[in-house]
């Protein structure tokens, strides 16, 4: 019975070290891509805002008015949030995705993933989804 619980302990502590190898470094391009759409839905800038997304986005949405509506309407944190902040970048089959945590205007914390690509123009946003916090799930 020792044994297995010492193993079982093991098992965990590589898990944890297997994922905390996932983690990357900061990229600071990844993090001004993700600032400048947000900065450009506070001013209502849907073109601006609009560009920073990749071109699957772009397709799916067409114009940058159907973008910001669904922005507006599914994301209301990320059209006006109060602050926000980095988590860890990690890396994932087909690209990386960005941790950010937002402030809404109510103080809530919402956690969201930011998949991410490299063009040759630099990142864009390919896909962002409400994640939950570490720690609270079930």
């Amino acid at each position: 019975m020792r044994q297995t619980l010492l193993g079982l302990v093991a098992a965990l502590a590589l898990v944890g070290a297997v994922r905390a190898q996932d983690v990357l470094p900061p990229e600071p391009g990844i993090e001004a891509t993700i600032q400048s759409q947000i900065d450009a839905f506070l001013r209502d800038d849907l073109e601006t805002a609009f560009g920073y997304s990749a071109p699957s986005i772009q397709g799916m949405f067409q114009t940058p008015d159907n973008f910001g509506a669904m922005v507006r309407n599914g994301y209301p944190m990320v059209w006006r949030p109060e602050d926000l902040r980095f988590g860890d970048l990690v890396d994932l089959p087909g690209g990386v995705a960005q941790t950010v945590i937002v402030t809404d205007a109510a103080g809530v914390e919402h956690w969201l993933e930011y998949r991410m690509t490299r063009t040759g123009e630099g990142w864009l946003i390919a896909g962002v989804r409400i994640v939950e916090a570490p720690g609270l799930s079930a």
